[in-house]
């Protein structure tokens, strides 16, 4: 494996493009559920989605080469219910709850550390706001890799997996705020 020189930065919209392919590729190649408007609407606008508001951002992780080989985004929307559960969109309510969202890195780039730097940044980003009381995600266990990494990061708040039924399937979690890099 050579190694590569990546650097993350806020994405300009000449990056939508390239951030979307890399969505778009994970949400068929890795989820398997291929688009879902529902689901997927801000990977279609990204730029209304993370770049028009100052709460929100998109960042990218370029190589060396200048090619977008991973995204991360963050906004101020709570877990909507439904389809999440109730008690989770009333403890991480929009508006005072940064959501980190398409934290997505291209097969042949990952276990290089990047998932982790997109991490951060958002996190300070978050931090930098001053407005967010909590960081929460959510990801598909199904992914390989997905739950071991955000565990990693983040405490599990509700797994999907434990209610009646299985709901979803999906594991939410909070990123405990003392933890982050960008917070003094």
């Amino acid at each position: 494996m050579r190694t590569i020189d990546y650097t993350i930065r806020p994405a300009t919209p000449a990056d939508l493009d390239a951030a979307r392919a890399v969505m778009l590729d994970t949400v068929y190649r890795d989820f398997g559920t291929g688009y879902v408007p529902r689901w997927h609407r801000d990977v279609i606008d990204l730029e209304g989605a993370y770049l028009r508001s100052e709460r929100h951002t998109l960042i990218v992780a370029v190589d060396g080469d200048g090619d977008v080989v991973g995204t991360g985004a963050l906004d101020s929307r709570g877990p909507a219910h439904p389809p999440n559960p109730v008690h989770l969109a009333e403890r991480y309510p929009s508006g005072v709850t940064a959501q980190l969202r398409r934290v997505y890195v291209r097969p042949e780039h990952r276990r290089r550390g990047l998932a982790r730097r997109l991490v951060d940044e958002l996190l300070a980003f978050a931090a930098a706001d001053g407005g967010y009381r909590a960081v929460y995600l959510h990801t598909d266990p199904a992914v390989t890799g997905a739950e071991p990494f955000w565990r990693s990061l983040a405490k599990v708040v509700h797994d999907e997996r434990e209610d009646a039924g299985g709901g979803q399937g999906i594991v939410h979690f909070e990123v405990p705020m003392a933890g982050w890099r960008g917070v003094r």
